[in-house]
């Protein structure tokens, strides 16, 4: 082979391998991603940030009670931030473990805060009887109308097409 050809083939060959690398790191970013958790159906993604915060608020199927989840991003990673909700009862924190705290808000309901717990996946089945609101980035959504009845709904961090 002729050293002119060998030298355009390997400026080709490099070219290739820095668009590929370029491509493989820009052209995806981590996501919070909300999906059906059986069809796999995307139903919305957001870009997140550290600090970024989400609710979901139920009325909970055993307490028969409301029920409001807060979750934080940090490194790209999913932790459980406080829960409030207004009575005790079945299927809701009754004891305040190491490192959390329980105080009240204006409403007097129970706010218990601490937590330091990571999820790759948080899962919520929608109600039937009642609905649930997620609130994320100053919008309130009702998961009903958004993702049906009884979906099995999931939200998670991926790394996605931008």
């Amino acid at each position: 082979m002729k050293k002119k050809t060998f030298t355009a083939v390997a400026i080709i060959a490099a070219t290739a391998v820095v668009f590929c690398i370029c491509f493989a790191f820009f052209g995806y970013k981590e996501k919070l991603v909300i999906y059906n958790g059986e069809s796999k159906e995307i139903y919305k993604t957001y870009d997140i940030y550290d600090g970024m915060e989400f609710s979901v608020e139920f009325v909970h199927s055993v307490n028969k009670s409301p029920v409001k989840d807060y979750f934080i991003v940090k490194n790209n990673k999913l932790y459980a931030e406080k829960t409030v909700y207004s009575a005790f009862g079945a299927g809701v924190q009754t004891e305040i473990e190491e490192g959390q705290t329980l105080s009240f808000d204006k409403d007097g309901n129970m706010v218990v805060e601490g937590f330091d717990i990571e999820f790759d996946k948080i899962k919520y089945i929608v109600g039937t009887v009642s609905d649930h609101i997620l609130e994320i980035e100053g919008q309130k959504i009702s998961l009903t109308e958004a993702c049906g009845k009884n979906a099995h709904v999931v939200f998670e961090i991926r790394r996605i097409r931008r």
